[in-house]
């Protein structure tokens, strides 16, 4: 038996045998933080050598343990010993310090995802950023903005190195509080979506097929015959820091309303659901949308963040967790535990099918025309059963020299083509952009900075060229960014 089937159908057997045994899981674990409380401000002494005011957050990165679950434990480089690393909140507008130590033997980059900061800042080679040196420290600076919920994690290469870059524990959330946020919930939880123990194969075996009524627009006449080549798949997963059936449930009382930031930190598109109970989506990426809507699922891309609030209705013991059977028995997922209410083993009920659509929490408002429209054309060269698939954007790997050039206070309009078989979560440094069209369907006020692309799709996005400097785009699996999948664009 391999061991991702061990894995897999031993935690099964934990979630069905029963109470007892479920809580012991539990017991034997450290508590899984589902509502941490906003970051103390250390304020702590800077570093030797460093100058200026003291910082207002530290990192450290170096490795780590993880245990997963009773008996999987696992070694990865993580963020001040923690899993997400710490929770870095602040306030709209603030200034903000944060002094990163590497204790390890490689160069890092720490990259602000969703943040308005300069090239320099942002946390990206290819801008410019410079590394965190091996058994170094950098200072990054700078200010908050804008509101919402945002993150930061390693942007180093992994190539083939599947313990570097996002195949290891360097993530965190990151919170920016806006003074007109009215708060109106009872209880608020992150939780992050990550998969572990990364391995190449010629299938991605958690991945879900294409529906087969999606338009595909820009399905080619005559598809590439060559073999796929190796992708990436986890052998484990995990929401936080725990596997399905270990660490604390998240607790809650009937009648509550639970702000629930979800963050996918891993490297495939996943799918959650919560029988019973349904999501009220109110932000995108940290963007409040124009629509907020009620759903049964939630899909959502490496890179992505989905603000949703749900009302606590139906007590029981439930799992929040993935559709696929596969990833949620291999620790996709977490008890959701009504308080004073007994039942012999937590239950997932698969939800009713439905598609995932952000068009939905759009409104039909016009958007103003573009000063230039910018087509960008996605491409797999298939690697074969024993090469890595590369990428091309307009007919080319990384690096584009001056192809895509920026005017400052210009209005762009993206046309992404993805003529591959393959979804692809696109997302652009250092800016938001509008979402104009997805396969056709226009709808208008939803703000992103990374988007999901579905096989042979296209979308269309409107961009403000508001934060000069370089600005790396790029897709956010890390497989397909390290292949090729990247450009840079250049302001004038």
């Amino acid at each position: 038996m391999k061991r991702r089937d061990f894995v897999r159908l031993g935690w099964a057997t934990v979630i069905a045998t029963g109470t007892s045994e479920f809580r012991s899981a539990f017991a034997q674990s450290p508590v899984l933080e589902n509502v941490p409380a906003p970051l103390l401000h250390p304020m702590a002494t800077l570093e030797p050598g460093a100058t200026g005011r003291a910082a207002d957050f530290n990192l450290r990165i170096a490795p780590m343990i993880v245990e997963l679950a009773p008996q999987v434990v696992i070694s990865t480089i993580g963020y001040s010993n923690k899993v997400p690393g710490p929770l870095l909140r602040m306030r709209e507008g603030q200034r903000v310090i944060v002094d990163v130590v590497n204790d390890t033997d490689v160069p890092e980059y720490v990259h602000w995802h969703g943040l308005f900061v300069p090239s320099e800042v942002d946390g990206a080679e290819e801008e410019g950023t410079p590394p965190v040196p091996a058994h170094g420290r950098r200072r990054y600076e700078f200010v908050a903005k804008p509101a919402g919920s945002r993150w930061y994690h390693s942007h180093t290469m992994a190539m083939m190195d599947l313990h570097r870059g996002s195949y290891t524990g360097q993530f965190g959330f990151l919170m920016i509080d806006s003074a007109n946020d009215p708060g109106v919930y009872d209880q608020e939880v992150f939780l992050a979506l990550r998969g572990w123990e990364y391995f190449l194969s010629t299938m991605d075996q958690d991945e879900m097929a294409a529906d087969p009524n999606d338009p595909m627009p820009e399905r080619p006449a005559n598809p590439d015959p060559r073999p796929n080549g190796l992708e990436v798949s986890a052998a484990l997963y995990s929401i936080n820091d725990k596997m399905l059936g270990a660490g604390d449930p998240l607790r809650v009382r009937q009648g509550q309303r639970v702000l629930m930031h979800l963050l996918n930190a891993g490297s495939q598109i996943h799918r959650v659901a919560l029988p019973a109970h349904k999501f009220q989506v109110i932000a995108l990426d940290g963007n409040p949308v124009p629509a907020p809507q009620l759903v049964s699922v939630i899909e959502i891309a490496p890179g992505e963040r989905v603000d949703a609030i749900v009302e606590m209705n139906e007590p029981g013991i439930w799992i929040l967790g993935e559709l696929r059977d596969d990833a949620r028995q291999s620790g996709m997922g977490i008890v959701v535990e009504y308080a004073n209410y007994q039942q012999p083993r937590p239950q997932w009920l698969a939800p009713p099918i439905s598609r995932w659509d952000y068009t939905i929490f759009g409104t039909a408002a016009p958007h103003p025309a573009p000063d230039q429209t910018i087509d960008m054309v996605f491409e797999k060269v298939p690697g074969g059963p024993h090469g890595i698939n590369h990428w091309l954007v307009n007919g080319k790997e990384y690096p584009h020299e001056r192809e895509f050039v920026f005017r400052q206070g210009g209005r762009y309009r993206l046309v992404f083509h993805n003529r591959s078989d393959d979804s692809h979560p696109l997302h652009i440094h250092r800016h938001l952009f509008e979402l104009v069209e997805l396969n056709g369907k226009p709808t208008a006020g939803i703000k992103k900075d990374t988007v999901i692309v579905p096989a042979f799709g296209r979308a269309t996005v409107d961009l403000i060229a508001d934060q000069p400097g370089l600005t790396l785009f790029h897709c956010h699996i890390q497989q397909h960014m390290d292949f090729g999948f990247m450009a840079l664009f250049r302001y004038a």
